[in-house]
């Protein structure tokens, strides 16, 4: 049986799940990673995991996927064991690759992308690179069928604070802030508050906001 075929028929039990050793060297899209045994690993990397790597030389230990191609094998790696559960489910929409799965995971931490699908607002995924509006709400029903067994999908409102917490977070984008850090501060605020509108909601996540810096 050829290589990539064989490996193909073992990347669905995850041939390669997780990896130890020292950080070699490092970019803004992958590291690589030296091995007790002396060989090294390219692996791409989600924002998240870019900021979580150690210093060059320092142990470092990642959980990994492998994506097996006619020409190419592909290793990806995740600081935290959810985020690359959540790249396997983002890999598994049709429409979906490996560097848009990353770029989302790049914008949205699993807790928020799970939040997104709570708040039933496609429109928040046109915040990650290379995805409109068509894009957004393939993604977003794929999303919602494949993430409702989750506790608090399932009977999530459709609608909801959509409206708001987008306002809100174009107003803290317009004021500098990054929105994968006023993201989770929005989606709180409005948990605990379904109540609030726009001026309100955006006067709450300023100060909270403003705590979290000091």
């Amino acid at each position: 049986m050829p290589l990539t075929n064989r490996l193909r028929k073992e990347g669905e039990e995850r041939v390669i799940a997780y990896l130890e050793g020292r950080l070699l060297e490092s970019t803004e899209s992958s590291c690589v990673i030296l091995t007790p045994g002396g060989v090294g690993y390219r692996i791409g990397i989600s924002t998240a995991t870019r900021e979580a790597l150690p210093k060059k030389g320092e142990n470092l230990s990642l959980y990994t996927t492998l994506i097996v191609r006619e020409d190419a094998l592909e290793l990806y790696g995740f600081t935290e064991r959810d985020e690359r559960e959540t790249f396997d489910l983002l890999l598994s929409i049709s429409k979906v690759g490996a560097r848009t799965a990353l770029a989302v995971l790049s914008v949205f931490s699993p807790k928020a992308l799970q939040q997104v699908v709570v708040d039933g607002d496609p429109l928040l995924l046109t915040q990650v690179p290379g995805i409109g509006k068509k894009t957004a709400q393939y993604v977003f029903l794929e999303l919602k069928d494949k993430l409702k067994f989750l506790d608090g999908l399932e009977g999530a409102a459709a609608g909801g604070t959509g409206e708001v917490m987008r306002s809100v977070l174009d107003g803290l984008t317009g004021l500098g802030y990054n929105e994968q850090e006023t993201y989770p501060v929005v989606s709180g605020l409005l948990k605990a508050e379904p109540d609030l509108d726009v001026p309100a909601a955006l006067r709450e996540a300023l100060k909270v906001l403003s705590r979290e810096k000091k």
